[in-house]
């Protein structure tokens, strides 16, 4: 190994190190009860743990005659969460949640803002969320953010499951535990080819759409329900000759075709910037009001720098 490459060896093993020191380390038995009801099995937990499964199991057990109650149901393939189990469960991930954010928060009144933003996002924001990135990594260059890619069903789940601190998408399903932190209008477009005729009209109503080739996403992309939704109260429907889940592949075939797509404006932009395609507004009322929601788990005080990264979000697209 040449000296450049020990060098940063060495000074990403320090990193590593230095983020392993600070992080407080968590009660085993909630780690070990997390992992048995996320996989909903004692050995698949325990093969993630790392532990023998018959270990993990007696642990359980004398949880559970602590408790003078049974947290999970032995099932032949695993087990499942009793009603008291859930308390319990839900109880162990507030908690390992609060530890985070107390580890994190003693970093930063210590000047060290580091540690790692989970958020689960819509599709639609894929092209537009490096753009964020790149401005708030400009001010915390050591926090970590991991962004998962998920179907708007899902991301409310992500949520209160605590698997992520942040959703970001639109027309979220409503949910007791989850609350919206921050609403920015994001009208849906009719996304199509520079030359197309409707191309240099300001804005356009779905139904003058219908003389030309549609393609849809599907059920996985909020996009489908609100159209949905709009054209229930109407005398017409569409008939596009595409349907995907991929807003690649629709946004492709626009570019070869005389086809109209149909993205929110801040996940427009990006397509647009290119020059070969625009994004035309709609003026249907339920799509002009479109919002994209920035949301958390109800109850849940983010972390500094998870905090920090929302309203970086929040300024950022109101200034789109």
């Amino acid at each position: 190994m040449d000296d450049g490459k020990q060098i940063k060896t060495h000074r990403t093993s320090i990193a590593h190190n230095s983020s392993a020191k600070n992080r407080i380390r968590p009660p085993r038995l909630y780690l070990y009860i997390d992992a048995v009801a996320r996989h909903g099995s004692i050995r698949k937990a325990a093969e993630a743990l790392h532990i023998a499964s018959s270990a993990l199991n007696r642990h359980i057990l004398e949880l559970e005659a602590t408790l003078d109650t049974d947290l999970f149901e032995r099932l032949p393939r695993g087990v499942r969460l009793t009603a008291a189990g859930e308390l319990f469960v839900g109880y162990v991930r507030r908690s390992l949640t609060d530890l985070d954010l107390v580890g994190s928060q003693i970093e930063n009144l210590r000047g060290l803002v580091r540690g790692q933003v989970k958020i689960a996002a819509s599709e639609s924001l894929a092209n537009i969320l490096p753009r964020a990135i790149a401005s708030f990594h400009s001010t915390y260059p050591g926090v970590r953010l991991h962004v998962q890619i998920d179907t708007h069903r899902n991301l409310t789940r992500s949520l209160v499951a605590d698997e992520v601190e942040i959703a970001l998408g639109h027309e979220l399903p409503e949910h007791r535990d989850m609350k919206i932190i921050s609403r920015v209008e994001n009208p849906l477009c009719a996304v199509l080819d520079q030359n197309h005729p409707l191309a240099t009209c300001a804005s356009i109503r779905l139904r003058q759409c219908l003389e030309y080739p549609i393609t849809l996403p599907d059920s996985t992309l909020s996009v489908q329900g609100l159209i949905e939704r709009v054209l229930a109260k109407t005398s017409f429907a569409l008939e596009p000759i595409l349907v995907s889940n991929s807003i690649e592949m629709m946004r492709s075939y626009c570019r070869m075709t005389q086809a109209i797509f149909f993205q929110f404006r801040i996940g427009a932009i990006q397509h647009t910037e290119q020059q070969d395609l625009v994004a035309v507004p709609l003026s249907d009322p339920e799509l002009v009001h479109a919002k994209l929601v920035i949301a958390v788990r109800k109850g849940r005080v983010l972390a500094p720098a998870s905090a920090a990264f929302a309203e970086t979000l929040t300024a950022l697209w109101k200034a789109l």
